[in-house]
């Protein structure tokens, strides 16, 4: 029988308004939603959109405190700018294409998403209220998903100029969801450190910054540096800089304010500014690995019309800042480089320490490519996939699974997308590698075609996958090779943890089921809930991936796959981090093991 096709007419044709069209497709507005885990879960994004208003407030001179309070799924914001003006108020926050963003005599460097960001809030909030305080008058109003519900103005002596806004990020959207607090106490000295001079309070906790990126990356880097920072700050670009003891090269990157964690043309122009200072200061032609190797550094840059590769603002893509920003990075560091002799000296001797090394490291590499060949033309162990980040749009949603041996993975072949889900079967427990020199990664075979499957054995630019996804089973020996393998990564290339190209994949650890109905519960709570709801339920415990069927896998690898990002507070705690879990101190370990289980 030929199936009935659904009736095509102006009956079908739906307009929807903005609001309905943020919390329909929410994600072109705030990207992810997730439950709070992640830094840049959509929780989190409403708070960042509140919070660039009162920023760009702050860059245009008006007002240099925003307190921030937040009570359980509540979140209250305050600042002390000029507030929106009264007569505008309710439009501001619930119309599109409304604010003063597009006015350049107004706002000249908007962090916000140009008239997008509080309306997205409003749409997305249970409840959403909003009070402007403007020359002893206020106008202030109460939304429920969007939906104007009360209206209030009057007189007001007591309080300053700005704007207050308070609101709750609505379950419906979000799902479950919590409020991490170190997460909102980083995005608060972010903002400290990128807008010198302002206070941020959370939670009566307060964030300020005098010397800005300076004091951004001394925060990062800590004490491991070679040489004090240097710093360089003008109107439109400021940035730090220092080389430590560290493998690779570890940037943070920001325009108007907005953390890119993917880069873009302002962080590489910056890394080529770095090189050609450094040449011309040396009137030599070293090269950019040698000179870069061990770099950390911060770079913000102000914009009148940024052009971002996503909604999220994760890449900048204006190529014309290129240009100025090297020229600008060179002068700063020729000009620090002349003023710090003792600096310069250590510079050009980690410079020549570097060549060396990259040198010993050829012929280490080289055998090794040759040892590799011998093997196999194929890299084992990799079931490869069609599309890979140089194919653009069609490998942003590229990944590679680092699995631990055939059973696991054998699941995940049959269940997997070929065309951006890759597979690398690990044989057995990894090599731990912490303090092992970078030479020794590369005299293993089994790190070494991991390296290759991933495409970094000669350069980290090189990485093929939009996501390096850690795949092993919810036991023990799956966590320590986890362990193993995020000590690899966290050791010799740190940028790619900053990156947020590493994640841990999660999968259900429970499958409740009866004849009607099968849930996959991934912790003890959605277990007990899903043993209550189904009669007669029969429960499996899921010990490794090899035990789910490659037809019940496809929905974990799916649409719906739910990923952790590997993300580390600052990057100066992670030596003393492996150092404890994974060094030599196994009796402090064993100590520290019996604490907790007690």
């Amino acid at each position: 029988m030929a199936k009935k096709n659904a009736v095509y007419d102006e009956s079908k044709i739906k307009t929807l308004s903005s609001l309905e069209h943020i919390r329909l497709r929410t994600g072109m507005y705030i990207g992810r939603l997730g439950d709070g885990s992640n830094f840049d879960d959509g929780i989190y994004i409403l708070l960042k959109e509140v919070i660039d208003n009162s920023i760009d407030e702050f860059i245009m001179g008006h007002g240099d405190k925003i307190d921030v309070i937040v009570k359980g799924k509540q979140i209250q914001v305050r600042d002390y700018g000029r507030g929106i003006p009264l007569g505008k108020v309710i439009e501001c926050v619930s119309t599109i294409n409304t604010g003063a963003k597009y006015n350049d005599d107004v706002f000249q460097f908007s962090v916000g998403l140009n008239g997008v960001g509080t309306k997205a809030v409003n749409a997305l909030s249970s409840e959403f209220k909003v009070i402007s305080y403007r020359e002893g008058k206020y106008f202030g109003a109460v939304f429920q998903r969007g939906a104007l519900k009360e209206k209030m103005e009057g007189s007001n002596k007591t309080e300053k100029n700005g704007t207050y806004m308070e609101f709750i990020p609505d379950e419906e959207v979000f799902g479950e969801y919590e409020f991490n607090h170190e997460y909102i106490e980083q995005r608060m000295w972010n903002y400290a450190c990128l807008n010198s001079g302002l206070s941020l309070v959370f939670n009566k906790q307060t964030f300020v910054s005098q010397r800005g990126l300076y004091d951004f990356l001394k925060a990062e880097v800590g004490d491991e540096l070679l040489y004090d920072i240097g710093h360089f700050k003008t109107t439109h670009l400021e940035y730090a800089f220092t080389h430590t003891q560290n493998y690779g090269e570890t940037y943070f990157s920001f325009v108007n304010g907005q953390f890119t964690s993917d880069g873009g043309t302002h962080q590489s122009a910056f890394r080529e500014g770095i090189l050609k200072g450094v040449n011309e200061f040396y009137q030599k032609n070293f090269s950019g690995v040698d000179v870069r190797e061990g770099v950390a550094g911060a770079v913000s840059v102000k914009l009148k019309s940024p052009v971002f590769e996503s909604q999220t603002k994760n890449k900048l893509g204006n190529t014309e800042v290129r240009s100025w920003i090297i020229q600008e990075v060179k002068s700063g560091i020729v000009d620090f480089l002349h003023k710090n002799k003792a600096v310069a000296k250590k510079i050009e001797d980690k410079i020549l320490h570097n060549e060396k090394l990259r040198k010993e490291l050829n012929v280490v590499r080289k055998e090794a490519k040759e040892a590799a060949k011998k093997i196999s033309i194929k890299i084992p162990s990799l079931k490869d996939c069609k599309y890979h980040i140089e194919d653009k749009k069609k490998g942003d949603n590229s990944m590679i699974f680092l699995t631990e041996g055939q059973s696991a993975s054998g699941s995940m072949v049959s269940a997997r997308d070929v065309y951006t889900q890759a597979i690398f079967s690990l044989r057995g427990k990894p090599q731990n590698v912490f303090n092992k020199k970078r030479a020794e990664i590369y005299k293993n075979a089994e790190l070494y075609n991991m390296m290759m499957a991933l495409g970094i054995e000669n350069d980290i630019s090189e990485l093929r996958y939009a996501k390096i996804v850690i795949a092993t089973d919810a036991d023990y020996d799956g966590f320590h090779i986890r362990n193993l393998l995020l000590t690899f990564f966290l050791n010799y290339f740190e940028e790619l943890v900053v990156a947020g190209k590493i994640f841990i994949l999660e999968t259900p650890l429970f499958r409740v089921r009866n004849k009607k109905e099968t849930r996959y519960c991934y912790n003890l709570k959605e277990r007990n809930e899903a043993m209550e709801a189904l009669a007669s339920p029969e429960v499996t415990r899921f010990k490794g991936l090899g035990e789910i069927s490659p037809k019940e896998f496809g929905q974990f690898i799916g649409p719906n796959i739910r990923l952790i990002e590997v993300n580390v507070k600052s990057i100066k705690t992670i030596h003393d981090t492996l150092s404890f879990y994974m060094g030599k101190n196994t009796p402090e370990r064993k100590e520290y093991i019996m604490e907790k289980l007690i």
